[in-house]
């Protein structure tokens, strides 16, 4: 357990977490750290990474830039509406 008095934010939340469900203290704070990593991604970061995602699955570009547009209108850290050509050059530069 972490003192009071060294504690940050994040280790209070992980603390907070692992007593509230039961976590080990381990699993809550890599908990923290993907949600922290979920909330702090880029939008440019976020369109590769789904853009690779999709094409693993066989989607076609066409495909992938109209989803990831929509995707983009409801992703919790709000993101400026991009064009499908807009898409392309955060992926191809």
């Amino acid at each position: 357990m972490i003192s009071e008095a060294t504690a940050g934010p994040v280790d209070e939340l992980a603390e907070q977490i692992s007593r509230t469900t039961g976590l080990p203290p381990d699993d809550a704070r890599r908990v923290v750290a993907d949600v922290l990593a979920y909330f702090t991604e880029t939008t440019e970061e976020y369109v590769r990474r789904r853009h690779r995602e999709l094409q693993t699955y066989g989607a076609r570009n066409d495909e992938i830039f109209a989803r990831l547009g929509t995707e983009l209108r409801h992703w919790p850290v709000r993101s400026p509406e991009l064009s499908a050509r807009q898409l392309r050059r955060i992926v191809y530069g």
